[in-house]
């Protein structure tokens, strides 16, 4: 009964947040002016915020207030001036400041927590973000509308394919002199989510009183990295004009390996300590060591789920983009598409059909694929990469939009799941995802100084996601085949209905203000 109320919470909550919200949909940027083109109608300032160049329309409408009477046009504002623009593409109002206003209201005087609250609020009503809330409230205001399943694998297959696109693209441009020092942070991005999976194991023992074998199962969820996320924090950088480094794509890639193995490892363990056929311990509540796994028909042609355990056995198909439309695809070689066939017959952990799993799953293929495909195409030129940037660089703001809104209801409809699981876990779905990015941001900080490799601002934060993330493609595939006893609905209820949301939505911007202390707290030399 934990979460009976939420839709009325989620309602005020969604209140709360236009009335705090709605007065910044005018966008305000603030920042100094390095040149004004009268002739053109338009002038480049600088972000102090962002800390980049921002090129601001203006027209008829636009207003021009200052307290120095000398500053009577457009023309008149000279380089160097400090300005505070409202709706910083075309702007309506131009404010310029006072030098003593300017030197009270130093970046480096701003504190980070009115730092993040001044970037909270200007990203919470950006386009990527209204989508998802769009799709969020369509389960707790029960709309009729359901987004269909074909359209969901359509944008996630294309998502996979245009980031490996384009981080191929931008590798081919990488000097050799650098593979080495990226290889290593890869290595270390690797080691970096083992530690995350095996501390959120021991996290969730020591505040959870949920099964072993769940235990276990979330801290492989949280121990890999999310595609959506990725993307979504990819979409915010770009908007905002932030550079990362080219490499990251295949740091998705890399980082998504180590959670299903964490998984693997702590059930072995389980398993060799007497866990019964249902994923009961024998200090647990239905321990029964006599029992067997019932058999489902998940994933057989023309079959509907019956429970609520077969619901999540396919909803983690969907989500692993396993859903199989003809029957003679599905290579699972006995007939059943939850992988277990044989009620009987214990799965095993490290078999050749799990191991293809881990390591060529869909979303994994899609990625390499598209980043192979990126590098030899960069190589040949951008006169061989130009007509399809047009498809998969240019498009990808606008399907990321519509993702988003699916990713919303999906994650909505999830957080029902989370009703038996108690407070404990709801709060680690939130809190833990800040702990892990943070420890992410730590730890690349601390190889960007060992090797003297400076990291963009958008490394730092691209790394910090992928360390905060959790799983909902790789992981559910592996939970499928080798842990059918694990819960099917609460892993994927803490990775999309609370870890995602929370990313999405406040956790990226929190991260970003974190990398940006470290940053500046502790240059690389």
């Amino acid at each position: 009964m934990i979460l009976i109320r939420f839709p009325k919470v989620a309602l005020m909550a969604g209140t709360a947040l236009l009335v705090i919200g709605l007065p910044v949909l005018a966008d305000e940027l603030r920042g100094t002016v390095k040149s004004v083109d009268a002739n053109n109608s338009r002038m480049i300032v600088h972000d102090e915020l962002a800390q980049r160049d921002v090129v601001v329309n203006l027209n008829k409408l636009t207003t021009l207030k200052s307290g120095d009477r000398s500053l009577s046009t457009f023309e008149d504002i000279k380089p160097g001036a400090h300005v505070s623009i409202m709706d910083s593409l075309t702007a309506s109002k131009v404010t310029v400041q006072e030098t003593s206003v300017v030197a009270g209201e130093n970046e480096e005087s701003r504190s980070i927590i009115a730092e993040f609250w001044y970037n909270f609020r200007h990203n919470l009503f950006k386009p990527l973000l209204l989508f998802f809330y769009l799709g969020f409230l369509v389960p707790i205001l029960r709309v009729h509308f359901e987004f269909p399943y074909v359209m969901y694998q359509a944008l996630t297959i294309y998502l996979l394919i245009a980031i490996g696109w384009h981080g191929g693209e931008e590798l081919a441009h990488l000097e050799a002199g650098s593979i080495r020092s990226i290889a290593g942070f890869m290595l270390m991005g690797f080691m970096t989510n083992l530690v995350i999976g095996i501390l959120a194991y021991s996290i969730l023992r020591a505040a959870t009183r949920m099964r072993r074998i769940d235990q276990a199962t979330v801290a492989g969820y949280y121990g890999s990295d999310s595609a959506g996320t990725f993307v979504t924090a990819l979409g915010v950088l770009t908007t905002a004009h932030i550079r990362y480094g080219a490499y990251m794509p295949v740091m998705l890639a890399v980082m998504e390996i180590p959670g299903c193995l964490v998984a693997l490892f702590l059930i072995a363990r389980l398993r060799n300590k007497g866990m019964d056929a249902l994923g009961n311990m024998a200090d647990e509540p239905g321990y029964d060591p006599r029992a067997s796994l019932p058999q489902m028909r998940v994933g057989q042609p023309g079959h509907h789920a019956e429970t609520k355990d077969e619901a999540g056995v396919e909803s983690e198909l969907e989500m692993a983009l396993e859903r199989m439309e003809h029957p003679d695809l599905n290579l699972n070689g006995n007939g059943n598409g939850n992988g277990n066939g044989n009620a009987k017959k214990k799965p095993a952990i490290f078999s050749g059909k799990l191991l293809h799993e881990v390591f060529l799953n869909t979303g994994l293929y899609l990625l390499f694929g598209g980043i192979i495909i990126g590098l030899i195409s960069g190589l040949q030129g951008t006169e061989v990469t130009r007509a399809d940037d047009s498809f998969f660089v240019t498009l990808f703001q606008g399907v990321l939009c519509l993702f988003l809104l699916e990713m919303g209801m999906t994650a909505s409809r999830k957080l029902k799941d989370l009703r038996s699981a108690g407070w404990p876990f709801v709060a680690f779905g939130i809190l833990a995802p800040n702990l892990f990015a943070t420890v992410g941001i730590l730890v690349a900080h601390v190889y960007s100084s060992m090797t003297g490799t400076p990291f963009e601002l958008g490394t730092y934060v691209l790394f910090s996601v992928l360390c905060g993330a959790a799983s909902y493609i790789a992981v559910p595939a592996v939970q499928r085949l080798a842990i059918p006893e694990a819960s099917p609905t609460l892993p994927l209820a803490a990775s999309l209905g609370l870890t995602f949301s929370y990313n999405v939505t406040i956790g990226i911007p929190v991260y970003m203000e974190i990398a940006k202390a470290v940053m500046r707290n502790f240059p690389v030399a």
